[in-house]
Parts: structure tokens; sequence; C-alpha cells
């Protein structure tokens, strides 16, 4: 799977303009500035970050178009089709087909709470209408329904579904679940920034990470320490992000896109605010972001300079704790 699609898949935040509408342009030129960085391996167009649930059908059908355009074969680009219909799901897989994309993303369906059975349809459905290959998105907290180890060992079976974006956050080692139950050509990716390490360690391949927008190259520096041994190396990038990933979600914010939206902005990349229900971050809540991302430079330069060498990660474990 990494081969397939690499270690970082990044979901793009969808930027729009003061009125609203979305700028496609202005995407055009974020794919550049994320690629020009090799913040990611793979892009994930109209996923939950992109705010797939306050786009039209066309805006989603365009803005796949557009990054497909964008992208222009750099790396993977993965389409998030999902939708609470199985049927909605099947029409924006078949215009994603046709906009040549790599693969797609089909989110568990929200608000029915299919039974275990209603999930298996489904997925089967969207994976037999198309020839691309199909990750499975599964998160809980925004759904209402979970699906379950047997469940994903049944699809797995199905030749092109060949992985899942676990949410893992609700139940932390379903990822190991998932693991022993599917074939070794299936790959788990994380899709909670704060969980990725712990789910790499249960044998995850991979992040789908919303926050490497701002910290890709941190991320990535992570990932490579934790796969090349360097595990303590890992462990304090690890904990000096989780102040970052923490503060997206500040004052009881369930959802993070608002405050990553600021976040990303501050790094130097303005993509609007979000739409309506969803409130931009206030005044306070972006200064708590702005001071955070000018710390971490500082918390992670003995590790970007560290080369690998472990014993200098030995001298510091002291830091992991205060």
């Amino acid at each position: 799977m990494d081969m397939q699609l690499g270690r970082i898949l990044l979901p793009l935040v969808t930027p729009f303009k003061r009125d609203g509408n979305v700028d496609y342009k202005k995407m055009e030129q974020l794919v550049d500035w994320i690629l020009g960085a090799e913040k990611a391996d793979s892009i994930i167009v109209t996923g939950t970050t992109g705010e797939f649930f306050n786009l039209s059908f066309d805006e989603r059908v365009r803005l796949i178009e557009v990054v497909k355009g964008a992208v222009s074969g750099r790396v993977p680009v993965i389409a998030g089709v999902g939708s609470a219909s199985t049927w909605e799901t099947i029409a924006l897989t078949k215009q994603a087909e046709k906009k040549h994309v790599d693969a797609i993303m089909v989110v568990v369906p929200y608000y029915s709470r299919p039974t275990q059975e209603g999930l298996y349809q489904h997925f089967k459905s969207v994976a037999r209408s198309t020839s691309l290959p199909m990750l499975i998105y599964n998160i809980p907290l925004f759904t209402g329904t979970n699906i379950e180890p047997d469940t994903l060992a049944r699809l797995a079976r199905l030749h092109n579904i060949i992985g899942i974006k676990e949410e893992s956050g609700i139940n932390p080692t379903q990822a190991t679940r998932f693991i022993l139950k599917t074939p070794r050509r299936f790959g788990v990716y994380v899709g909670d920034d704060a969980m990725a390490l712990a789910v790499l360690a249960q044998g995850g391949v991979g992040v789908v990470s919303g926050g490497s927008h701002v910290v890709g190259r941190e991320m990535r520096r992570m990932i490579n320490s934790f796969f090349s041994g360097r595990i303590l190396d890992a462990i304090e990038i690890h904990l000096q992000l989780s102040k970052f990933f923490d503060a997206l979600t500040l004052n009881g914010r369930t959802n993070p896109i608002p405050l990553l939206r600021a976040a990303i902005e501050v790094s130097g990349f303005p993509v609007g605010n979000p739409r309506p229900p969803l409130t931009p971050a206030t005044r306070k809540e972006r200064k708590i972001i702005e001071r955070i991302i000018e710390e971490l430079p500082t918390k992670l330069q003995y590790v970007l300079s560290n080369n690998g060498d472990e014993s200098l990660s030995l001298r510091n474990c002291g830091s992991f704790r205060g």
C-alpha cells in the first residue's frame, strides 16, 4: 500500500472566496504549495477536511477535475466520493472515474446508521461500480456508525478495496484488529493526526493527515524515523506535534477544520473561512495557534539536526516528560 499511495495522504481544504463560493484558482495554487514543499505522497480532494458535506454535487465534480489537472501526475489523486446515499456515492464515483483519478475514498454512510450488513452492501455496490482502487473511510465520531473488523474482513476480499482510513481516536486499538482480519495487501491508514504514531506501531502503513498542510515535513520526519528504527526521535516529534494537533480542537470544537484553516493561513496560505454552520477561528484562538506554530521549529530543532544519532535522543529522554 505504501508503494501505491505513499505514507502521507493529505486531504485538501477547499478554499472559499469572501462570498462563500469555491475558489478554484486558489485550489490550484494550494496544490502547488503543498507539493512544492513535499508535504504529501498523495492528494485527497473533497474529503472531510475539504468540507464535502458543505459542497454541492457539481462543486465536488469540478474540484476533482481541477485538482487532477493541478497535480498533473506528480502524485496520486484520491477523490472523496462518499455520501449518505449509495446511489449518490456511485454517481460521484462514476464522475471521478471520468476525471481519471487514481483512487476513491468512501466514507461510512452517515445519519441513517445502517447495520453491518447494510455497510457491507453499500461498499460492495460502490466497489463493483468501478475499476478504481478504493479506500473505506471509518469515522464513527461523525457518522454515528463504526465498521466492525468482521465486516471489513468481508470487504477486503473484494479485489479493488485496498485499504481503510481509520479515525482511531474513539477506539485506539481497533487498527490492530483490522490488520489481523485483513490480507497483507490491505493497508490501514490512521485518520487522526494525533494517533499517527500509535497506529504505525500497530502495523499501519501511513496517515491521512489534514495537519500536514502545516506540519507535513515534520510528519514525514516522524514517520521516516519510526520506519528506520529511530523510535525515540519519532516519539519526540510526536509529542511536540501533539500540542499543535490539540490546538485544532480548542474550546470544545469537535471539528478541527475551522482552526486548521487558521493555521494554514498563519503558515502563509490563506484559504478563507469555512462554510456555515462551521464558524471561523476567533481572534483568541488564532493567537494561540500562532504561538504554537512559532514554537514548533525551536522545539523540534534537536531532532531535525539529529541525522539519526540515536544516542542524542537517549540523552534527551528527560525532555519527553518535561
